[in-house]
């Protein structure tokens, strides 16, 4: 930090396990990730390319080395995963992390349908090769998922290897965890809190009400995902509660009524 600020909550530090911040990468240059770096880089804790980016992105493995050298874990969007298995060639997608030297895969199936103890399968498979995030939700907004369900998945994705289920949102934050309008389906997070640590999840919440949600509901070292490159700051600030939106929120109430003194 550039100054010190009194009653501004404790953040985790790097390597963090919880307070995570996932940046979603949607096909950024080789010089915007150098600029990205050059400013976020200690707020960044791991990185997406969204969904099959990576199959267009020219200059892959230069890319993936700015990342790496600036010790930024990097991964694939799970629907690269889907893409593959779908056309059966998992073991091509194994021998893929190996050949782009990836340390981290999401398993997802919201684009497919997979029965979950096939799904699980390749958690376990791909747990002894890498570190994996698993996505949990379905990309169609007409797909309504039962709380009970999605503990369940995220339950038993946890025990089949996952290091973290992440809630799915999509880049825009209106599925999955969200209504069309992007507001948060209270009740089903909530009742997500109450069966599965908090710091096994990561939230996609790429819309900044979303953040402050929460933020609010969780405190700062919630596990946030889908960021975008330019509101990793921003969602910083929120975090420590330097933004309007959740300005008040970590002050005490003494703190809170002291202002209207003038100074003396």
């Amino acid at each position: 930090m550039n100054f010190k600020l009194n009653q501004v909550p404790d953040r985790a530090t790097k390597p963090r396990h919880h307070g995570l911040t996932m940046v979603m990468d949607k096909g950024l240059s080789i010089r915007e990730v150098e600029d990205m770096l050059s400013v976020s880089s200690p707020h960044i804790d791991i990185v997406k390319l969204g969904w099959a980016t990576s199959f267009v992105t020219p200059n892959l493995k230069e890319k993936l080395a700015v990342y790496r050298n600036a010790g930024i874990p990097t991964y694939l969007g799970g629907t690269l995963f889907e893409a593959f298995v779908v056309r059966n060639q998992f073991d091509d997608y194994r021998r893929l992390l190996d050949q782009y030297d990836l340390k981290f895969a999401e398993v997802s199936d919201g684009s497919i349908e997979m029965p979950q103890d096939v799904k699980c399968g390749y958690i376990r498979t791909l747990a002894q090769q890498v570190t994996v995030l698993s996505e949990v939700g379905s990309k169609d907004e007409n797909k309504v998922i039962a709380p009970y369900k999605w503990i369940n998945l995220m339950k038993m994705e946890l025990e089949a290897g996952a290091w973290k289920v992440i809630g799915e949102a999509r880049e825009a934050g209106n599925v999955g965890l969200f209504r069309s309008s992007g507001e948060v389906r209270q009740g089903l997070v909530e009742e997500i809190m109450t069966q599965v640590p908090t710091d096994s999840i990561i939230w996609e919440a790429p819309q900044k009400s979303q953040q402050v949600w929460f933020v609010k509901l969780v405190g700062a070292n919630v596990n946030l995902g889908n960021i975008a490159p330019n509101e990793i700051i921003p969602l910083e600030t929120i975090r420590l509660g330097l933004r309007g939106d959740t300005f008040s929120h970590f002050l005490n109430q003494k703190t809170k009524n002291k202002w209207t003194s003038s100074p003396k």
